[in-house]
């Protein structure tokens, strides 16, 4: 898949790819939004792959709206792009599956002062409870909600999911090496489940200084190519 990005400013990394890898995982199908696209690696890749998604994001910076809409061109994958704050958005419908790569740097953390990469990566953009809020009012009963985050914010987004009803039934930390702590978690949560949680075998990222077969499956599962331009 080749995907446009900005010159300079925030690109996608490999959390992106994990995240889809995640998702592609349960076969999504049905309405699917993607909150925050980006360049709109996460969503397309998870509609390239899975044909009976139809693909909706929302994305609020207007050059990522630009980049977006040229990759699912290029691409050509049908998709509908909400030019707005995930916040604001406004539809009469509701989605089978939510997922999300959303900003997760922490109160506390050192302030960009580029707008694009304080958008893309600082949560006060973003609050949870906010966040986790609208998400219930535009997601079908028994439906799927699959984001990734800050793993050391783990049981503050427990929290949080369950004050709107949200259950978390499956999760995967990410480690960068077998022998450090988690630095990513991805969820999947879905609303009026009665299930307990299952933890997935964690994601090591390195063996050494090569990524291990696993990494090594997803990059390749993905096969993107990253072409950094002015559009």
């Amino acid at each position: 898949m080749l995907l446009y990005q900005p010159e300079s400013g925030y690109c996608y990394n490999s959390d992106s790819l994990f995240l889809y890898d995640f998702i592609s995982s349960f076969k999504p199908k049905g309405k699917v939004l993607d909150i925050g696209a980006g360049c709109g690696i996460v969503g397309l890749l998870v509609a390239r792959d899975n044909p009976k998604v139809e693909l909706e994001a929302v994305e609020k910076q207007a050059v990522f709206v630009e980049y977006a809409t040229h990759n699912a061109r290029v691409n050509k994958i049908e998709y509908k792009l909400h030019k707005n704050d995930f916040l604001d958005l406004d539809v009469e419908y509701k989605y089978d599956y939510i997922i999300s790569n959303p900003p997760f740097y922490p109160d506390g953390a050192t302030k960009s002062d580029n707008e694009m990469l304080f958008n893309a990566r600082y949560n006060v953009n973003l609050p949870l409870s906010d966040f986790f809020k609208k998400v219930t009012k535009i997601l079908k009963p028994h439906s799927h909600f699959i984001f990734c985050y800050d793993a050391t914010q783990f049981g503050l987004i427990c929290a949080e999911l369950d004050k709107v009803k949200l259950r978390v039934v499956d999760v995967v930390f990410v480690h960068p090496k077998i022998d450090r702590g988690a630095s990513l978690v991805i969820i999947h949560a879905r609303n009026n489940s009665k299930s307990l949680v299952k933890v997935w075998e964690p994601l090591i990222c390195f063996d050494g200084n090569k990524f291990t077969k696993k990494v090594q499956t997803i990059y390749k599962k993905a096969a993107t190519q990253s072409i950094k331009c002015q559009l």
